[in-house]
């Protein structure tokens, strides 16, 4: 990948690494396949309609088509002038009808499949979106918005497609193929074993075709993912890329993945494009052969003029299913590669939330030799000793990348410590029940996240069963009221694109106010004034003040002034807490504190 720059490289996080993965075939078509038949398990008697329609479909052809054999001799060959019209018409009626009736149970089948598939899809995509909300932080850490979209969207998308469509041609493919060979046989068996003979040509020559094809498929969709992780991550951070003049690089890369999604397409599309000519082709030469030996039977051997007609027709009929069926193929490969990276995720180990329940928590916090990294052999922070009495305010300074994010990740147990305890009230949080822990505590970052809705929808995010008084009290306490009221609707003005019409600071008010509703008593500040200007700062200094009222509070600040006030300040370095004291005792050490808050050093 062409270098991007620290920032861009940064803002595509582990989604590269996620990219680059091997682009594997399906692992195990027959368990996915049989997966994804469960899903429609809630429409059995709509998926059995869908396939007695299919039967009737199939039937109703292959008797059409044999109703031909008496019209030619009877009503052709040997016409009678003496009523023979009436019995011809008759005959071309009840041709007709049989067909029609094939025509009706073929639209059934078609409404109840959509049924079917629809369901099962809304199922599918029910369960992956649920089984996403129950996956650690780590999940989403270790991989890109745009894939996991991918995953709703494209791969989705073809299972419906494979459900809705494929699956019934598929098994009335197979149908039609041993009907027709059966009503081969019957009409005769000499013309069937020049069929029998081409038999084995068409499926070997399908099946090598269908390996390549499968491969290349699964290549696709995994390339597919890729591409569209990028482009959602490089139109997300469009403000990054412009700011640093990386439009030229953010293009190349895009090449580089597009060009990448062209030449897997290229090879899919390749195999499964010929695979339909090239049966079809095979198919035509079966019915030319059967055609000009049917003739030689016709006149040597007295074959009926009218069993030819059928038979050719037959021959004519049974390539077009093998045709439609290696058509399929395309289809089926597609699916059963989106199919396995949905149930991939959907087989990812859920976030365990058992555990202990504490009858009221106040917020004493403690942590004891703690040490943690996000890879293995490669500690964050290493035996980190700390505590907060309730009600105290703990303060965390550094440079980049010293820990301090960390130490926040480790108390809500987005990930769990190495070695080491932390405890909340004496409880082990790794003993307590995750939603319960994570109910207790309020956690506000430098970066926002609204939702689409309502400002009152969007703070109510913090206590869903909150009353509207309770939203507004809550404002106030975070000194967002005061802007709220001057919107268009005031607070049930709807926001859309995480807020876009707010500013930095009126976002990061709504974030503080979210936090004030939740009445937790452990609240944890990230750096959440730290992309503000001066005059927000204070405003949001002020609410700040108001929610940590009697609650224990652990800040991560960038402006040293904000933290002065507080209980103890930490300074970490790699990982290491190297000082520890009040505001005053760390001045009066004169060492790494003392060089950050005089301006001696700058943090990094």
């Amino acid at each position: 990948m062409p270098p991007m720059g620290g920032v861009t490289g940064a803002m595509r996080g582990t989604g590269g690494a996620n990219r680059g993965a091997k682009k594997e075939k399906p692992k195990d078509a027959k368990k996915t396949i049989l997966r994804l038949f469960r899903y429609m398990s809630n429409t059995k008697a709509a998926l059995f309609g869908a396939l007695g329609c299919v039967v009737i479909s199939t039937v109703s052809s292959l008797a059409a088509s044999y109703m031909l054999r008496p019209i030619i001799n009877k009503h052709i060959v040997e016409f009678d002038e003496n009523g023979g019209i009436k019995g011809f018409i008759a005959a071309l009626i009840v041709m007709l009808l049989v067909y029609l009736f094939g025509v009706a149970s073929t639209y059934i089948q078609a409404k109840l499949m959509l049924y079917v598939s629809q369901d099962a899809l809304v199922r599918l995509r029910k369960d992956l979106f649920v089984h996403m909300q129950k996956l650690p932080i780590s999940f989403f850490d270790k991989n890109s918005k745009g894939d996991l979209m991918s995953r709703f969207t494209n791969d989705v998308d073809v299972v419906g497609e494979m459900l809705n469509n494929t699956a019934v041609q598929l098994l009335s493919g197979m149908m039609t193929l041993v009907g027709t060979f059966s009503m081969m046989i019957y009409t005769n068996i000499i013309l069937s074993m020049i069929t029998f003979v081409m038999i084995p040509l068409i499926i070997c020559t399908g099946r090598f075709l269908v390996s390549k094809s499968r491969k290349y498929y699964a290549a696709q969709q995994q390339s597919i993912g890729a591409l569209n992780g990028y482009i959602e991550e490089t139109i997300s951070g469009q403000r990054v890329v412009k700011v640093f003049n990386h439009e030229a690089e953010a293009i190349e890369t895009f090449k580089k993945y597009n060009y990448d999604l062209k030449d897997k397409q290229i090879k899919a599309q390749f195999f499964g494009g010929i695979m339909g000519p090239t049966v079809g082709n095979l198919g035509q030469a079966n019915y030319s052969l059967t055609a000009a030996i049917g003739g030689i039977l016709c006149v040597l051997k007295g074959f009926d003029v009218g069993g030819l007609a059928i038979f050719v027709t037959y021959a004519r009929q049974f390539s077009r299913p093998i045709n439609e069926i290696t058509m399929q193929m395309n289809t089926i490969f597609s699916a059963l590669a989106g199919a396995e990276r949905v149930f991939a995720v959907m087989d990812m180990q859920e976030e365990d939330m058992s555990g202990v329940s504490v009858e009221k928590i106040s917020g004493e916090l403690i942590m004891e030799h703690v040490t943690f990294g996000y890879r293995q052999d490669t500690p964050v922070l290493k035996d980190i000793c700390l505590y907060a009495k309730k009600g105290q305010k703990i303060a965390f300074v550094g440079s980049t990348g010293a820990g301090k994010t960390t130490i926040t990740n480790l108390i809500n147990r987005f990930y769990d410590v190495w070695s080491g305890h932390v405890f909340l009230d004496g409880v082990d949080i790794n003993t307590m029940n995750r939603v319960q822990l994570r109910e207790n505590i309020a956690l506000v970052l430098q970066d926002t996240h609204l939702f689409t809705g309502t400002v009152m929808e969007n703070i109510r995010y913090g206590r869903l069963e909150a009353t509207d008084e309770e939203v507004i009290a809550a404002a106030k306490t975070a000194n967002a009221d005061y802007f709220i009221k001057r919107l268009s609707d005031g607070y049930n003005t709807v926001l859309e694109k995480d807020g876009a019409n707010l500013s930095q600071g009126q976002r990061q008010l709504l974030n503080i106010a979210r936090a004030a509703l939740s009445k937790a008593p452990v609240l944890i500040l990230d750096e959440a004034t730290s992309s503000v200007d001066t005059i927000t700062e204070r405003q949001i200094q002020e609410g700040m003040d108001r929610l940590m009222q009697d609650r224990t509070t652990l800040v991560i600040a960038h402006r040293l002034s904000t933290i002065r006030n507080s209980k103890a300040i930490m300074v970490l370095e790699h990982g290491e807490i190297i000082e520890r004291g009040t505001h005053e005792q760390l001045m009066d050490m004169k060492g790494r504190y003392y060089e950050l808050y005089t301006g001696k050093v700058e943090l990094d």
